[in-house]
């Protein structure tokens, strides 16, 4: 979205609940997009420098250098500093918040904003719904899974004027936090995958997570839709929680998007039917996982609300790819097949990539795992995802963590047993990001 650093400066003002305002130093210029990265900045890009462990103020050279023309800053001297188009404020990442809150105002009534939500599947249904909404909507989606307080606001600013359907990612590591994402988005359609052991730590339990993912669907309008899992009783209750009329997706016999016919081949990739109504078509995906049939469901229901045709998406699902290291299928120097999904764990979702890895033809089939992070019971989490692997004749290899139960092995052990696989054999990578699991993948993927 382009805007120019005094409308920005004027919008940061009115929005402001803390009274004070923004202030423009410098020339007014043109602005197209944002990057709190300064790595990432393209030309014409406001820079925001967040501050954490690191200060983002001390990377505003490096921006305006890679092609920034303005930037934030809550210090005082940064102008006289770094010189250019300076827009002063209290604090840059509650700015940054306000900003895509004000682009979001920007865009024609007709833009539909889908906000996506769950313990699991959020990432690959937002790729999945980008999938099969693009082919006939201009649609635009979270980056990888620019899923918070910074990255959702990001995606506003960043998407093209004409985008007439925004998919937003949004997670969750606590309560209101799901809310505070919707006020800045402002969703009419809202999809809860999955709710399972992701963050419990955080909300006090399972049940906890379930009224967190919840409040997606607490903020969506009458006039939207509420896109519901019906084969997980949690997100199922969710409907009594919306004043949208709700579209239950799944297995189930009263699923308003309905699998039907389910097959998984020997890589492990869903083929279905999907019903809707008196309509039905095949979907054949080429993403390993029986519960990526789920996700391309729920990327149908959405489909189905705007009133797109079920054939056109359900041929589209059938190119579809989803997020690296989600479910990625790679291959060995020695030929092995590995499956990537190590860009991060619960025990739902690891139990779901387990029995994708049982479903496949394999002549050794090899789990590498690392550590599931903020589980209210980790013992219990770990202890039980290496009991379910045991039952389904898969061979655990712990890295880096003695959860499991299992004697751990280094990451360069573990580097060194995926390299001692062979043809026929497969092994699934998978662990939270702390555990940083894709070192196995690129030290042995070819």
């Amino acid at each position: 979205m382009r805007f120019t650093a005094a409308e920005l400066v004027a919008a940061l003002s009115a929005r402001n609940l803390r009274g004070d305002s923004a202030r423009l130093q410098g020339p007014d210029v043109d602005i197209d997009g944002v990057s709190f990265d300064s790595r990432d900045i393209r030309p014409g890009q406001l820079f925001v420098p967040m501050v954490a462990d690191r200060d983002g103020h001390d990377y505003i050279g490096d921006a305006l250098a890679a092609g920034a023309v303005a930037y934030l800053t809550s210090r005082d001297d940064a102008h006289e500093r770094f010189g250019g188009t300076a827009i002063q404020v209290s604090d840059t990442a509650e700015a940054l918040i306000d900003t895509g809150g004000w682009v979001r105002t920007l865009f024609p009534a007709s833009t539909v904003v889908i906000g996506v939500t769950g313990s699991v599947g959020k990432t690959s249904t937002k790729d999945l719904i980008t999938v099969a909404v693009g082919g006939r909507i201009k649609t635009t989606a979270n980056v990888r899974s620019f899923n918070n307080e910074q990255g959702l606001p990001v995606t506003i600013i960043n998407a093209p004027a004409d985008t007439r359907a925004l998919v937003l990612e949004m997670g969750m590591r606590g309560f209101a936090q799901i809310a505070g994402l919707c006020r800045i988005a402002r969703p009419s359609i809202g999809v809860v995958t999955r709710v399972g052991e992701a963050h419990t730590e955080l909300v006090g339990g399972i049940d906890g997570v379930a009224r967190a993912k919840g409040e997606l669907i607490e903020a969506l309008p009458p006039q939207g839709f509420a896109v519901l899992n019906a084969d997980d009783p949690r997100v199922r209750a969710m409907g009594s929680r919306s004043t949208a009329p709700v579209i239950l997706y799944g297995e189930s016999n009263d699923a308003d998007v309905r699998i039907d016919g389910l097959i998984v081949d020997e890589r492990g990739c869903a083929s279905f039917d999907v019903v809707i109504g008196d309509d039905r078509a095949t979907v054949d995906l080429v993403i390993p996982g029986r519960h990526m049939a789920s996700n391309a469901a729920a990327a149908l229901a959405v489909g189905h609300a705007l009133g797109l045709p079920l054939p056109a998406m359900a041929q589209a699902l059938g190119r579809a790819t989803v997020s690296d290291r989600r479910m990625q299928l790679r291959s060995s120097e020695a030929g092995a097949i590995i499956i990537d999904d190590s860009y991060n764990a619960n025990p739902t979702s690891m139990e779901a990539a387990l029995r994708t890895l049982a479903d496949m033809t394999a002549g050794r089939r090899v789990a590498l795992l690392g550590v599931m992070a903020e589980l209210d019971d980790p013992v219990r989490g770990h202890r039980r995802i290496a009991a379910v692997a045991a039952s389904l004749g898969i061979d655990v290899v712990a890295v880096a963590t003695d959860l499991y139960g299992l004697t751990a092995l280094s990451i360069e052990d573990a580097i060194m047993t995926l390299r001692s696989l062979a043809v026929g054999d497969v092994a699934l990578v998978k662990g939270s990001r702390v555990a940083e699991l894709d070192r196995l993948v690129d030290a042995v993927a070819v």
